[in-house]
């Protein structure tokens, strides 16, 4: 079945970096694009960014665009994230997304920015 499980938040000060990564099985991953959500306390999940299945075009939401990068690895069927200038705002569980078919969903991993 399909599986997508997201390591690499943690606590981080404003300004500091992270990387996630999320690993999926179950599925051809080079044949869909992926996509990061995330979470804050209190409100809906929000979509961060998107990658096609070959890596070769991203798309950001306008809160993170310059900040955020995406990018995957389809050897190693793992898609990544790098956060870079985090903000409190920033603060959230952040989730791994695919859509075959179903809405999929990792079970999220804890960024918090906070000094």
């Amino acid at each position: 079945q399909v599986m997508l499980v997201e390591s690499g938040g943690g606590l981080v000060q404003p300004g500091g970096s992270l990387r996630l990564s999320c690993a999926a099985s179950g599925f051809t991953f080079s044949s869909y694009a992926m996509s990061w959500y995330r979470q804050a306390p209190g409100k809906e999940r929000n979509w961060v960014a998107l990658i096609n299945n070959s890596g070769g075009t991203t798309t950001y939401a306008n809160s993170v665009k310059g900040r955020f990068t995406v990018s995957r690895d389809n050897d190693k069927n793992t898609v990544y994230l790098q956060m870079n200038s985090l903000k409190p705002e920033d603060t959230a569980v952040y989730y791994c997304h695919v859509l075959i078919r179903n809405n999929y969903w990792g079970q999220g991993t804890q960024v918090t920015v906070s000094s």
